[in-house]
């Protein structure tokens, strides 16, 4: 027999290209008791979100490839998803709250877990 899923758990979008940090992040979500979800970019990961309305927060890195950066992916989902919380990170860009949209926290890498694990934890309480 499969898994069976759990019937609210919240489900977490995770958007990151390299597949060992993808794992990591997908790992960190299920130890939050989410519901992991992979995408490679933020074209997949737009799909995922056209496809799925059980998606509650959003977890992406700013480099990743496609048409869009991390940045312009939350910018994205802000506008048509306004509901849903997003959490961005990079090792590459520091980002202040002034250069990310609404209901976005960013993370430098590396990234420590419990705090991202804190941090999805409270979003889930800010989701309608």
């Amino acid at each position: 027999m499969g898994q069976l899923k759990q019937p609210n758990r919240q489900a977490v979008l995770v958007v990151e290209d390299e597949p060992l940090l993808r794992m990591m992040a997908m790992d960190v979500v299920e130890d939050a008791g989410f519901e992991p979800v992979e995408a490679r970019d933020a074209d997949e990961a737009i799909k995922i979100l056209e496809a799925r309305t059980d998606i509650t927060i959003v977890f992406t890195d700013v480099d990743i490839p496609g048409s869009m950066n991390g940045l312009k992916l939350a910018a994205a989902i802000g506008d048509r998803w306004p509901p849903i919380e997003i959490i961005i990170t990079s090792g590459h860009f520091r980002l202040n709250d002034s250069s990310i949209p609404a209901r976005t926290v960013f993370f430098p890498k590396p990234y420590d877990h419990a705090e991202i694990v804190v941090t999805l934890r409270w979003m889930a309480t800010q989701s309608p």
